[in-house]
């Protein structure tokens, strides 16, 4: 019994560790596969190129040692309590890399039956761009759409615009789509910087692998495991935006991130991470002229000044027009047939100021039903009216939208090896931001949130995965739609558009020329419009 005891006790203290650096240049190699040969038994390096194996496997055997872009090192244990140090050698092999999102299954790149751009933790790390979003870009095949600082849609086969609903994009196996808006808000959710282990671009039509978003492509990205990548980890990324000082002064651009992950033993461990970025945005200020016409717009000459129509491309409230015409016939209908030949006889002996104070008074003053309706049958009658429209006053993007652009980005993983091939997780990641999507209106997404939870039990050939999405749009809003009703909240579009048209056509019948006839009734009208700044 005691000699029992004895065998058991010394086949569990089984111990190898030791550490892993690279051939050349002696740096050491983290992340690095340790398994023992014949089994699926085995862990990483750690930060330090350190690792630790404890197991019962009867003495000797084999310890593999393998990473993307070395070549495989195998190494005899002969003895309990060995250390190994291992001089990894380089070798890379295009094609080689593994990959998931051809078949859903892990295969060679260069065994993929379709096209599939993938980027690692190396590629990732030395990218010469802000985000590791911003890399996707340098894929064949991708247009990248920076609406934002912080916003930015991924498309491929040459549909590209922002907010694409053609390609799907998975977080850990999770679709990234916030739900109202039907398509993933580009990074402001999901993967923190340092806790990307890969990337991978399907290019082309994949709605059969992963659901009917997918009809030009789909990307997965896959965050790292705490039992492979250990440690804490912080990344801080400074710099400076509107250098050329056209828009505004100089303002700083904050990256902070951060990453701990930690294997508590062979069977459990977790994973928190945190990502702050901060910058102030540019500001869309194009006030060319557009002309719409619900199909095809274009730009025209003119501007607020010169075009009683005028509707800013990046201004918003002006898109409310009518035509002046209109509105005084709609006034006009209101005067009694009796009383026409009476306005035709006033309407006739206006030729200045002074004749139309008089055709006012003889009607009843300004304030009598008459007077009110006196200016819209003279518009008609002199044929001021012609058929100009005019648009209400609008606001600049400026005083309407939020630019500064902000995100922070939190997750958090418990993982469980219930057997050495069955492994079960616990998944959330939550991002709150602000920043500005554009597609047929110019959005701000102000204090964004969007949740998403996962529970998963996944062996190598097998996964059975439950999730939730949960999002909160905050304080987000249209521009287009905030500035009209921002106009009609102090004055209604019928009371302006008739105190602009009847202000016209008094100043015209006192012999003013146009543009300033146009610039008295915009006046006359604006009146008690909140200015921007004011609370």
């Amino acid at each position: 019994m005691c000699s029992f005891a004895l065998a058991t006790f010394a086949q569990q203290s089984v111990t190898v560790s030791g550490n892993v650096k690279n051939s050349n240049s002696k740096e050491v190699v983290s992340a690095v596969s340790v398994t023992i040969k014949g089994s699926s038994y085995g862990t990483f390096t750690d930060d330090k190129g350190d690792f630790k194996i404890t197991t019962t496997q009867k003495l000797p055997f084999t310890v593999v040692f393998s990473s993307v872009g070395y070549a495989d090192k195998e190494v005899a244990v002969t003895s309990s309590n060995q250390v190994i140090n291992v001089d990894f050698e380089t070798k890379y092999s295009m094609g080689e890399e593994v990959v998931v999102a051809a078949s859903r299954v892990a295969e060679r790149i260069i065994e993929s039956p379709v096209s599939i751009e993938r980027m690692g933790q190396a590629a990732i790390k030395n990218a010469a761009v802000p985000n590791y979003y911003d890399a996707i870009a340098n894929f064949k095949g991708v247009d990248l759409t920076t609406s934002s600082v912080n916003f930015r849609t991924i498309s491929t086969r040459g549909f590209n615009g922002s907010g694409n609903l053609r390609l799907n994009q998975l977080v850990d196996g999770m679709d990234n789509q916030a739900p109202a808006l039907n398509f993933a808000v580009g990074s402001i959710i999901g993967l923190t910087e340092l806790d990307v282990d890969n990337v991978e671009l399907l290019q082309g039509a994949s709605s059969a692998l992963y659901g009917s978003g997918g009809m030009n492509g789909t990307l997965l990205l896959t965050s790292k495991s705490p039992f492979k990548y250990q440690g804490l980890s912080f990344q801080i990324k400074q710099g400076v935006n509107h250098v050329d000082r056209a828009q505004r002064s100089l303002a700083p651009f904050y990256d902070w991130s951060m990453r701990w992950g930690k294997k508590i033993s062979e069977k459990f461990a977790f994973k928190i991470s945190g990502q702050f970025t901060q910058a102030e945005d540019w500001r869309a200020n194009d006030n060319t002229n557009l002309l719409r016409n619900n199909v095809f717009s274009k730009t025209v000459p003119g501007d607020r000044v010169s075009d009683p129509n005028y509707d800013g491309v990046n201004v918003y409230g002006d898109e409310v027009s009518t035509s002046m015409q209109y509105i005084a016939r709609l006034a006009v209908s209101q005067i009694p047939a009796a009383f026409l030949p009476t306005f035709t006889g006033l309407a006739n002996s206006v030729t200045n100021q002074a004749s139309y104070n008089n055709a006012v008074a003889l009607l009843g003053g300004a304030g009598s039903p008459g007077g009110q309706l006196f200016p819209f049958f003279l518009g008609i009658n002199k044929g001021y009216f012609g058929g100009t429209s005019v648009s209400r006053t609008g606001y600049d993007e400026k005083d309407l939208a939020n630019y500064n652009a902000y995100n922070v980005k939190l997750s958090g993983g418990l993982y469980y090896k219930i057997t050495d091939k069955i492994e079960a997780s616990i998944l959330g990641y939550w991002g709150i931001g602000s920043t500005i999507y554009t597609g047929i209106d110019r959005y701000s997404l102000k204090n964004f949130k969007m949740g998403q939870y996962k529970a998963e039990l996944k062996a190598k050939n097998w996964f059975l995965r439950g999730y939730t999405t949960r999002e909160n749009s905050g304080d987000s809003y249209a521009a287009t739609i905030t500035a009209v009703q921002l106009d009609r909240m102090w004055k209604s579009d019928g009371a302006w558009f008739q105190q602009y048209i009847a202000a016209y056509s008094a100043t015209k019948a006192a012999g003013a020329p146009d543009a300033n006839a146009h610039a008295g009734a915009r006046a006359f009208a604006d009146q008690g419009r909140y200015a921007p700044g004011s609370s």
